[in-house]
């Protein structure tokens, strides 16, 4: 069967709800996310630390909750798993509105995450119950659109409401995208085609039924090379994007010596460079094997980072920021594709989690990690590390795969 298209898979009636429900979501999520930034940066006057500690407090949750979410998720059945996600998360985007310390903050990120942490495997088994195999990639390059879209475009609307309204404006949109998302959801029928058995027995068994099918998820990611592999390149893709996150507005103002305003573009670069590369990766996987893909992935984000270290150019910058945006879709939506083919379908919400887990593991790394070699060693020399990282595991990730075929 030939892949089919985005107007294909867009023709199927659930994709089409779920994604429209992840772009209106999505959209309110970013600018929540940088009203809460700016809120913290220039009212409560937060600490660099602080600030990082934001990112870390939506995504720790579900690193912890993920793999035990999936097993729940694949127990229960969809649609009121989707659609109580949504409602709860209106309710906790409430909160945000009367917090006014950071650590109000966090506990409500933290809250949020832990519903996410069920939202998101719950939408794989979705799209993979309803995608055919030969639309899965470009169902994947969709969500991937809608996350990128609303990711370049947040942050200016963000700052726009702020600055022409408050903060409360932004949060009460993000509200509103999940009564939205929710209602989309809820509008359509969503049956999965297998589902664990609830387990009975005492509060015992119970628990040592729910940490059995946790470790069988992991079990299978671990037993299968290339999803195994594919898991680990998406961490390490994270891993860097991660490191120099942080350290980009360093670069640009002492390397560079340039103004925040380039800082905007250069880091908006990324988002440039996903967005573009989901749609050509797209047409490239007619021709290329998702491995190719991924290894050229890694490999291109090696040289995006070589190349942001080595030219502290202005142009250079730009390029190689773009360059590692579209390196890393080149590994995201190949990888989710064929975790969600090659995954048995019962398994789905664990073994999405799981790898959620693992990837969101390796962003938070990054973002601890950057700030203290930075100190050690300067922000090009993390930069570098970063590179020989990417090249390293491309490599090792081909002798790894060749040797499991």
């Amino acid at each position: 069967m030939p892949p089919l298209s985005f107007r294909d898979v867009l023709r199927i009636d659930v994709m089409r709800r779920v994604w429209y429900a992840q772009v209106i979501s999505l959209f309110g999520d970013f600018l929540a996310l940088f009203a809460v930034i700016a809120v913290v940066s220039f009212r409560m006057r937060g600490t660099p630390t602080q600030l990082t500690g934001l990112q870390i407090a939506y995504m720790l949750p579900i690193v912890f909750v993920g793999p035990i979410a999936g097993v729940f998720v694949d127990r229960w059945p969809l649609k009121p798993t989707l659609v109580s996600s949504d409602l709860i998360r209106a309710a906790l985007a409430l909160l945000l509105i009367p917090s006014t310390a950071v650590w109000h903050v966090y506990i409500v990120l933290g809250a949020l995450s832990c519903v996410s942490a069920f939202f998101g495997p719950a939408q794989t088994v979705t799209i993979r119950t309803y995608v055919p195999a030969a639309g899965l990639m470009s169902a994947n390059a969709l969500m991937q659109v809608a996350f990128m879209g609303s990711r370049i475009i947040g942050p200016a609307t963000a700052g726009a409401i702020v600055a022409a309204f408050t903060p409360k404006v932004c949060y009460l949109v993000d509200v509103a995208s999940f009564v939205f998302s929710a209602a989309m959801i809820g509008s359509v029928v969503i049956k999965r085609s297998a589902a664990m058995p609830a387990q009975q027995g005492s509060s015992g068994n119970r628990i040592y039924a729910i940490w059995k099918d946790m470790a069988a998820g992991m079990n299978f990611i671990l037993h299968h090379a290339a999803i195994l592999f594919f898991v680990l390149a998406m961490a390490a893709g994270l891993f860097t994007i991660g490191c120099f996150g942080p350290l980009i507005s360093i670069y640009v103002r002492d390397t560079l010596h340039a103004s925040a305003g380039l800082f905007g573009f250069v880091s908006g670069n990324v988002g440039v460079g996903m967005l573009i590369g989901t749609q050509i990766v797209r047409m490239l996987a007619r021709r290329f094997s998702d491995t190719g893909l991924v290894l050229s992935g890694l490999l291109g984000i090696g040289a995006g980072v070589l190349l942001l270290g080595a030219l502290p150019y202005i142009a250079a910058a730009l390029a190689s920021t773009f360059i590692i945006g579209f390196a890393f879709a080149a590994i995201l939506v190949p990888a989710q594709t064929l975790i969600q083919r090659e995954t048995p379908h019962d398994m789905l919400g664990r073994v999405g989690s799981t790898n959620a887990s693992v990837i969101f593991l390796g962003q938070i790394l990054g973002l601890v990690l950057s700030g203290v070699l930075a100190e050690m060693i300067g922000v090009r020399m993390v930069f570098f590390l970063c590179a020989a990282l990417s090249v390293a595991l491309a490599a090792g990730g081909r002798v790894f795969l060749r040797a499991n075929a």
